[in-house]
């Protein structure tokens, strides 16, 4: 290496002016692309527009086609580049034989085609991630570019080979210490300038089958699973884009918290939903409440399918009913036993909503039956005439109604707010104690019916599920089939109305069977994964039936008890299929004394824990106080205060869910300095999940145990979630949580 006389500072200003020259030629052949993007789109939009509305010829037709398919790719290439970048050229690669490789966020060529830069994802790029000392695979020296927009900031270089050259300049510490150092803020940011080897092998695996990401808190499994999806799209963009990814998370919060990171890497072609958010496609509707920690197990069970099929197979009507009919002065009869063995017959071979027709024919047939050959023989009654006269009866008619009526998921689920209902569906299923935790969780949708214009029920997390469940039991509610809609404008409209293929086409697929409608995905990705309930696990299979899966997750963290449970769910999704899995074992996140108390906790309770190791210190180690309930005010203040001036990013208070208005109410009172506004969050433990913050003020760690699903595994996501300070809160003068540590 080559270090001449000049000062560092001039030499990396030299090295800067370098590469923002690189940069600055970057831009201008962007701005050529996107004018040249927005010209064709223009082009597009005049090549047919008419203002027919009685016919249309058939080349009319094929205008239209030529001018969707120009337009959606001059929109699609137009939303790449005007992506909000941050930093759209990140890396730099020198090589043995003197070439130059320039690493970012999209591909851009020159005039000529040549490559100013080498999207992130191509094969091309992929020794910016791979290259180590002790394989450099023929890089000399790594250089990952700090931008500010289109401005570079500072230069972080790793040299890999320094006998390959002697006159290559190295600056810097690393570029992962010093974006581990940068002030966290309210939305994730990718790690697509900085990477490591085990991440990048996660990020690359084929798609087919199951790729399960596992680590730790800290180990980056969030943000490089969805490096993981971006990687994906581009590589296999025929088959995955027309069903679309889906991202999965366990909150609203969490949602918001990743949403810009795939946009940020050029892919917008993504849905991102939340657990609550998985039913909206056939509920109409989704949730964000949660359950206590007790409702939420017996929900998520698998105990609960027997419940469910017994609510649907059980007639809406309490009493016991008969159907009397009469031709021609005969009564015919059909009492209870002969409808229950029908209603089964029935409900064997197809789903209530779609089982009218079998219905009807089914009741006929019986009442048929009941009709003697001589009798009908006798009063002259064919098998036509007997059907049109009982049909056209009142009778009939009500007691069908009221027998086979249609159902919703919202009324099925509702019944078993009743505690009669819920015993009689769920007595050798759910012992006593659970059927009262069901009964009052569901007391909500007790009387709900579904168009009387009565709020809707506060369902929870845990009920979409057993609702989405209940949807795919009884099947759809039927439409009646509108009138096909003209082609054409009747009214005179003098409307001018660009309409585009894409206006009638869908770019995820639905699968419509006599049974349901529900939109599948290409890939689901699922983050968080150790949290899901194996009735959760049902509703995702049904979203991605024929799937490649990434599964995201640390059971060490899980909180849903039941780890056997939760293990046969994932072996049942994986099945004999292709599958791998990744252990990330380094903490990028956490500072090794948080990481060191963390660890011990968890351990306690689970053993087998993988506690990642961290990759730094900041030799501070957690402050854990213990005070009165009173003092919790006063102190909040004090730890808050102090915070802000030790910090530069986000903090956060962590309680347990039941105090959670409490303690922002709390908070609220405190009137604290004006310079905590719009860094402080107060969240419970669960919604934490996935998060980071530069500091945590955990409140109450034994409260938190013990009134959240998954207790001190729970304690332990709390606990690994700041950068740089964490407090605990004790309001007892001998914590449980911390005994024997």
């Amino acid at each position: 290496m080559n270090q001449s006389n000049d000062s560092q500072a001039e030499l990396i200003a030299r090295e800067i002016a370098v590469e923002q020259a690189h940069v600055d030629a970057v831009y201008r052949s962007l701005e050529l692309a996107t004018e040249s993007a927005r010209s064709i789109q223009a082009e597009s939009h005049r090549k047919y527009r008419t203002d027919r509305s009685d016919w249309m010829r058939e080349e009319d037709g094929t205008a239209m086609f030529e001018r969707d398919a120009f337009a959606f790719q001059a929109a699609k290439r137009l939303a790449t580049l005007d992506a909000q970048h941050e930093g759209l050229v990140f890396g730099r690669l020198d090589f043995v034989d003197q070439e130059k490789r320039y690493v970012g966020r999209i591909g851009v060529r020159d005039a000529d085609y040549e490559p100013l830069v080498i999207d992130w994802r191509a094969p091309a790029a992929e020794a910016f991630y791979r290259a180590t000392a002790a394989n450099p695979m023929e890089v000399v020296r790594r250089r990952v570019l700090r931008c500010h927009d289109d401005k570079v900031t500072g230069i972080e270089d790793d040299l890999l080979n320094d006998q390959a050259s002697s006159n290559l300049v190295v600056i810097g510490e690393g570029a992962l210490m010093a974006s581990l150092q940068r002030a966290r803020g309210h939305r994730m940011r990718d790690i697509v300038a900085t990477i490591q080897a085990e991440q990048d092998e996660a990020i690359r695996a084929p798609y087919q089958g199951v790729t399960i990401i596992s680590g730790g808190p800290g180990t980056g499994k969030t943000v490089v699973a969805l490096h993981r999806a971006a990687f994906l799209l581009y590589t296999h963009r025929r088959r995955l884009e027309q069903g679309g990814v889906l991202v999965v998370g366990p909150t609203d919060l969490f949602m918001s918290y990743i949403e810009r990171v795939l946009p940020g890497l050029g892919e917008d072609s993504v849905t991102l939903k939340s657990i609550g958010e998985l039913g909206t496609d056939v509920l109409g509707f989704s949730s964000q409440l949660v359950d206590d920690a007790e409702a939420a197990v017996i929900k998520g069970s698998l105990r609960m399918l027997k419940v469910l099929r017994r609510a649907v197979n059980e007639p809406l009507t309490a009493e016991s009913m008969r159907l009397r009919v009469s031709v021609k002065g005969e009564v015919l009869t059909l009492n209870p036993a002969e409808l229950t063995r029908l209603r089964r017959d029935i409900l064997a071979s197809h789903k209530a909503n779609r089982a009218r027709e079998a219905v009807g024919k089914g009741l006929l047939d019986a009442l048929w039956a009941h009709l003697s050959p001589d009798i009908a023989a006798t009063l002259d009654i064919d098998r036509s005439y007997f059907d049109d006269t009982i049909t056209s009866q009142g009778a009939y008619t009500m007691f069908l109604n009221a027998w086979w009526p249609t159902l919703s998921p919202e009324q099925v689920l509702a019944r078993l707010a009743d505690p009669a209902m819920a015993h009689k569906f769920g007595h050798d299923v759910l012992d006593e104690a659970e059927r009262q935790v069901l009964t009052d969780s569901l007391a909500h949708a007790r009387g709900y019916v579904p168009g009387s214009g009565s709020p809707r029920p506060a369902w929870t997390v845990a009920d979409i599920a057993l609702l989405d469940e209940l949807a795919h039991m009884i099947g759809p509610t039927p439409v009646e089939a509108d009138a096909d809609p003209t082609l054409f404008l009747t009214d005179g409209s003098q409307v001018s109305e660009l309409v585009t293929l894409a206006d009638q086409l869908t770019t995820r697929r639905e699968i419509e069977t006599e049974d349901e409608t529900v939109i599948i995905h290409s890939h689901v990705l699922v983050d968080e994964s150790q949290d899901v309930t194996p009735m959760q696990w049902r509703m995702l299979r049904r979203r991605g039936p024929q799937a490649s899966w990434t599964l995201v997750g640390d059971p060490a963290q899980s909180s849903y008890p039941s780890n056997e449970e939760t293990r046969r769910a994932m072996r049942d999704l994986v099945g004999r299929g292709a599958s791998r899995t990744f252990t990330l074992t380094t903490n990028y996140r956490s500072p090794a004394e948080i990481m060191e108390l963390a660890g011990r906790v968890v351990r306690r309770e689970y053993p087998s824990a993988q506690v990642p190791t961290s990759v730094r210190t900041t030799g501070i180690k957690p402050l854990l106080d213990v005070i009165t309930p009173q003092q919790l005010a006063a102190s909040l203040r004090e730890h808050l205060t102090t915070l802000t001036s030790q910090v530069d990013g986000t903090i956060a208070v962590i309680c347990a869910g039941h105090r959670i208005e409490e303690m922002r109410e709390m908070i609220v009172a405190l009137d604290l300095p004006t310079a905590l506004a719009g860094r402080l969050e107060v969240r419970t433990a669960l919604q934490v999940k996935g998060l980071e913050f530069d500091a945590v003020i955990v409140v109450d760690p034994d409260d938190i145990v013990a009134h959240t699903s998954g207790g001190m595994r729970v304690l332990y996501v709390a606990l690994t979630r700041p950068t740089q300070r964490l407090v605990t809160l004790d309001l007892t003068p001998d914590p449980v949580w911390r005994r024997n540590l």
